[in-house]
């Protein structure tokens, strides 16, 4: 069949997958970056434990905003670059130069800020990714694009993660510097992740293409579940009241606990959560008005629309996703400070043994991503033996096990034990989640859906930012092993939710 007249969506070789997966180890160079280092940046810049979840609480806010509306505007995008291309190269241009900021930051007030600007940039590149894997490959190939992905996120992290201490082992630079200033091995290993975020991306964007917007169409897969989320006409004539409605209950709503919060005895963090509630009544009214008023297909309309009528098995796979980034987030936030100092004794960020143990929480990040890249490629397979959700459900319990053991650590090598759990969980919540979404959502959506999708990965850090702080600090004494220990614990309801959520593609599709 000529392929320009072909309907169905033609099977990508394995090397047509690797390529357009590519970049998106580039981006996990930042993203891991990130993770294992902001925290030590932002206490060598005199940040206190209790301090530091509302420092990190830009990066969950930016992901919130800049998700949905990428996914909105690359989904109606067609240039010389093609759809989703030039958000890959934009973000990852913009990324990489804040990668080269981060670590000179004189000041904890401009890390913050450059965090916020860091991670803004990597999502202008990430989100477009997800949606990528839809456009690019049909339905039975789709959990494959996603486990490539995980491999190269994997891959992508045990080599960034690990590059302070090859930075300090291997090559020489000093791991330890004066107070306030970020070390030597720190500083290159952002280098270095910078050239390999631009030059991944850059890998993707000239080696592979994009169908043009009328093979799309004809590529469009119709019938259940396009239906199943197209509501009906007296739906779509009731949403904007519907919208006002639920509008005005999160304005008040947000507005009563914002008055609670600011009273005495309250944390500052808690006010993030109510404040944002606030943020989403006026959204939802201004969106309601506007549709009221006959402005059916304004940007934040549909977006507001789509986010009320998501179907049923994405509502499910929300609720997993939830409980799954809120552990994620309490691992990334707090491993550093509770590996020194429940494993290596100490708070001092200027001693030698506090930089030791942090270049070790490195090490172990890069255990859990290595680990996640390698059993990548076997998820697709044991999805096919069992059911995606069931393979998502176990892995998830074993990363939730794997999570609170950490309390029961007491020397550093150990501690690679449980990075192993932890990996499979990481690997499958890259990879499944996503594979059984983009079988319930229609394929001209595909990326407004995978940025709502985001609400349900950003929520839970927000939610963690500001509570976490207040329960480690006024519950268990400022010790952060316990911030490890209610993300096991939620990764765990995670799993448990799991066994209920619906996936039809896997009794009627090849999976691999």
């Amino acid at each position: 069949m000529d392929k320009t007249e072909a309907t169905s969506k033609p099977a990508l070789s394995f090397w047509e997958i690797w390529n357009m997966s590519f970049g998106f180890m580039g981006i996990q160079f930042g993203f891991a970056l990130q993770n294992a280092n902001v925290s030590r940046i932002f206490e060598t810049l005199g940040a206190s434990v209790d301090d530091i979840p509302i420092l990190w609480i830009a990066a969950p806010v930016t992901g919130l905003v800049v998700q949905p509306i990428i996914g909105y505007l690359s989904d109606k995008t067609w240039n010389r670059l093609g759809r989703r291309r030039p958000y890959f190269l934009v973000g990852a241009i913009l990324a990489s130069v804040a990668l080269v900021i981060m670590p000179n930051s004189p000041a904890l007030w401009i890390a913050a800020g450059m965090l916020w600007i860091m991670d803004a940039s990597i999502n202008i590149s990430m989100e477009p990714f997800r949606a990528f894997v839809g456009d690019m490959l049909p339905d039975y190939q789709r959990t494959k694009g996603f486990a490539m992905q995980s491999f190269f996120i994997g891959t992508g992290a045990v080599i960034a993660s690990l590059l302070p201490y090859i930075m300090t082992n291997w090559i020489g630079l000093p791991n330890t510097a004066g107070a306030g200033e970020i070390p030597l091995s720190v500083q290159w290993s952002f280098y270095i992740g910078a050239i390999a975020f631009l030059g991944a991306v850059l890998w993707t964007v000239f080696r592979t293409g994009e169908y043009p917007p009328e093979m799309m169409e004809r590529f469009e897969e119709k019938g259940n579940t396009e239906a199943a989320i197209r509501p009906d006409t007296n739906e779509v004539q009731n949403s904007g009241a519907r919208k006002l409605y639920a509008g005005i209950i999160a304005l008040i709503a947000g507005a009563g606990l914002t008055a609670i919060f600011m009273g005495e005895g309250y944390e500052k963090e808690l006010l993030i959560f109510s404040c944002g509630l606030l943020a989403l009544g006026v959204l939802l009214v201004f969106a309601g008005y506007l549709q009221k008023s006959g402005y059916e297909e304004h940007g934040l309309v549909e977006v507001m629309t789509d986010f009320i009528g998501m179907p049923k098995t994405m509502v499910q796979l929300s609720m997993v996703q939830f409980f799954s980034w809120f552990a994620l987030f309490s691992l990334w936030i707090y491993t550093t400070s509770a590996v020194t100092a429940h494993i290596y004794g100490t708070t001092d960020t200027t001693s030698a043994l506090y930089n030791e143990g942090a270049d070790w929480v490195g090490v172990a990040f890069g255990v859990y991503n290595g680990f996640a890249a390698i059993v990548a490629f076997a998820l697709p397979t044991l999805a096919q033996w069992t059911s995606r959700k069931v393979v998502h459900a176990f892995s998830l319990f074993i990363g939730g096990l794997s999570l609170v053991s950490i309390y029961f650590v007491s020397h550093p090598y150990v501690l690679l034990i449980p990075m192993l759990g932890v990996g499979l969980a990481w690997a499958s919540i890259l990879a499944m989640p996503y594979a059984i979404l983009s079988s319930a959502i229609p394929a001209h959506k595909m990326g407004v859906y995978m940025g709502i999708f985001n609400f349900f990965v950003v929520l839970p850090q927000i939610i963690a930012a500001s509570i976490l702080g207040f329960l480690v600090q006024n519950y268990f004494g400022g010790e952060a092993i316990y911030a490890l220990i209610i993300g096991g614990i939620t990764l765990t309801i995670a799993s448990i939710m799991m066994l209920f959520v619906e996936d039809d593609a896997d009794k009627s599709v090849p999976l691999s």
